[in-house]
Order: structure tokens, then C-alpha cells, then sequence
């Protein structure tokens, strides 16, 4: 009988501890996927390829003018394979992103071409004032890169950079890049190392490995280029957005509609001459941006279009007036209407409009 129970007392320790070791591997888990290093891509279930990291330094191998400064975020903004390669041309500042901005401009008045990188909302808010004071305003080439823009972040408005394209667009000689994915982002490094002054370029990381091999896509300053034909009508994507508008036009050719897919990654200069040709072929025009729709895409399209004349049925998608919430990237998407079916009717509802 005390054998018995014995055995049995053992194998409830067995099964609690087993419990506990349980628990605290999940809270470990748990613990990780929340490290500031990485938290941008917390949804992987594989290693994420550094596209950008590796597009930044093999730039700077061609290049000897190339530097790059980071605000202690660097393993989140991939410059830590510059950091490991490069170490004598790579600045860990801090977190002290106006600092930061003050610093590259000296740089690039030595003849430095200065990457410059934080997220998003602190690359461009937090440090307005030393932007276009320090950066703009002499028309230097320092190059502010951010990543999670827009609603792709779980820690809520504090870290959303939704107005970093309108702010920047204010800025005078300030070119605005945002690659559609990780095909297009090596060519938006080189493009900007090119321009000889300001260049913001928003980043997003991808959720899941990009494909292997990844063929590139181009980005030229001061164009659109055309993801899709149609002639019913066109949507005008950036970033992210690009791949919602091509799945929302499957869906419309569903219903009989050609609509064209236009990838806007030089969103300043803008490509206004083939903004006006697709609006005018088509009739029918909605934009599509993981940001405000106050002064980004929508606003630069519609000032086009609004100025030239033209008489075409439009609407915009976007984030509305208001601060989001944290959450997974789907699951804002949905719930501020920057999705597909969000973009299918903003279409139905611009094609009614049409004068």
C-alpha cells in the first residue's frame, strides 16, 4: 500500500513539474516574440532574410561615401549586418533620433552619404524640426529610413506612423520612396544613394521569408509603374497596399471589370503625367495607402486630378481621422479598412461618381 502511493505521489510531481516546465517555456516564448530586437516580425515561423540590410551594404561596398547611423535600433532595422561588416562607417547613436538627424548633416557636408534609421513614426515626427532644418532646407543627402510604417505594429498609435508621408511630402526637395515588397527594396537603396539630396523610404519587413530566388523590381524616381492593366479603371497602391489592390481587381474582373494596378513607389516626386493618363483612360480612380488618407496618396492623386480638370469618379482608402489600436497586421488591416474588400468598395463607390 505505501508503494502504492508512493508511485502515485511521484507521478502527480512528475505531471506538475512537467506542467510547470510547460508554462515556462511558453512564457519564455512569449517573452521573446515581445524583445524590441525583433518584435516587427514577430508573426515568422522561419528566419526573415535581411533584404534591406543586405541591399544597405552591398551599397555601401560600390559606394565608399555610404555611412550608416542607427538610434539603438539596430537589429530591428537590419543595420546590424552593416554594423558587422562595416564597423568603422556605422554610428550607433543612441536613442536621440534629433541628434541623430544633426550628426548626418554634418556627415553629409563632409561629403558622406548618410543612411539614417529608426521606425518610422520616430525617423519623421520626433525629429521634424531637425529634418527640415538640418537635412532639407541645404538640400543635403542624408537618407532617413523607417520601418514599421503605417499600422503594421502591435504597440498602438505611439509607434504608428501614419502622417509620415504627409509630413515629409511638406518638406521642400523631399523624395518619398516606398518599395511594394522586398523585390523592390535593393533598387530603392541604390535610387537613393543616386539623388543627390533628401530621401525618406518607408520599410516594411516582411511576416514571412520572401522568395528565393527574389527577383527585383525597379524603382525609378519620379515614376509609376503599371502592376496590372485595365481600362475600367485604376487604383493607385503603395507599400503593402499594392498586393491588397491586385486582389481586389482579381475580385472585380470576377464581376467583369478591367482594372488597372498602379505601384506608386516614388510617391515625391510623383509621376503626375501617368497619374493623368490612367485617370483620363479610365475614368474611374481609387488610391490605396497604409496611412492617412489625409495628405499621403490620396491627397497627392487628387490634387493632380483636381487640377488638371479632369472629371473622374473617385475615392480613397486609407486610414481614416482617428488613432488605430496594437494588434496584428490582418487584423488592422480589416478593422480600418486598408483590405481588399475595402478596396472593391471604394472602387464601386468611385465608379458611381463618375461624372
Amino acid at each position: 500500500m505505501t508503494k502504492t502511493v508512493n508511485a502515485a505521489a511521484s507521478a502527480a510531481d512528475t505531471t506538475a513539474d512537467s506542467v510547470a516546465a510547460s508554462a515556462a517555456a511558453s512564457a519564455a516564448s512569449a517573452a521573446e516574440a515581445l524583445k524590441v530586437g525583433d518584435f516587427n516580425t514577430r508573426n515568422a515561423r522561419a528566419p526573415i532574410r535581411k533584404v534591406y540590410g543586405e541591399a544597405l551594404l552591398a551599397a555601401a561596398r560600390r559606394d565608399p561615401r555610404v555611412v550608416a547611423l542607427s538610434a539603438d535600433l539596430t537589429s530591428a532595422t537590419e543595420t546590424d549586418l552593416f554594423r558587422d561588416a562595416l564597423p568603422d562607417r556605422f554610428f550607433q547613436v543612441g536613442i536621440a533620433e534629433a541628434n541623430m538627424i544633426g550628426i548626418a548633416g554634418g556627415m553629409a557636408r563632409q561629403g558622406d552619404v548618410p543612411f539614417v534609421h529608426s521606425f518610422s513614426v520616430f525617423a519623421t515626427r520626433r525629429c521634424y524640426d531637425q529634418i527640415a532644418m538640418q537635412a532639407a532646407y541645404p538640400g543635403l543627402p542624408v537618407k532617413l529610413v523607417g520601418f514599421i510604417p503605417g499600422l503594421t505594429t502591435m504597440l498602438g498609435p505611439s509607434h504608428q506612423a501614419t502622417d509620415d508621408i504627409a509630413l515629409m511630402r511638406a518638406l521642400p526637395g523631399m523624395t518619398i520612396f516606398e518599395p511594394a515588397d522586398p523585390r523592390q527594396v535593393a533598387a530603392a537603396v541604390d535610387a537613393a544613394v543616386a539623388h543627390d539630396g533628401p530621401v525618406y523610404i518607408r520599410i516594411r519587413r516582411p511576416e514571412a521569408p520572401p522568395p528565393d530566388p527574389l527577383l527585383p523590381l525597379p524603382l525609378v524616381r519620379g515614376r509609376i509603374d503599371l502592376l496590372r492593366d485595365g481600362e475600367d479603371g485604376v487604383i493607385f497602391a503603395c507599400g503593402l497596399m499594392c498586393a491588397a489592390a491586385e486582389a481586389a481587381a482579381e475580385r472585380l474582373a470576377g464581376e467583369g471589370l478591367s482594372v488597372a494596378v498602379a505601384n506608386v513607389s516614388s510617391l515625391k516626386p510623383l509621376d503626375e503625367a501617368t497619374v493623368l493618363a490612367l485617370a483620363g483612360l479610365t475614368g474611374t480612380v481609387v488610391t490605396a495607402e497604409n496611412h492617412s488618407i489625409i495628405g499621403g496618396l490620396g491627397s497627392a492623386v487628387a490634387e493632380v486630378i483636381a487640377e488638371s480638370g479632369l472629371r473622374v469618379g473617385f475615392d480613397r482608402v486609407g486610414v481614416r481621422d482617428r488613432f488605430a489600436e496594437g494588434g496584428s497586421t490582418p487584423y488592422l488591416l480589416a478593422k480600418y479598412g486598408l483590405d481588399a474588400d475595402a478596396i472593391v468598395a471604394a472602387f464601386r463607390r468611385a465608379r458611381q461618381r463618375r461624372g
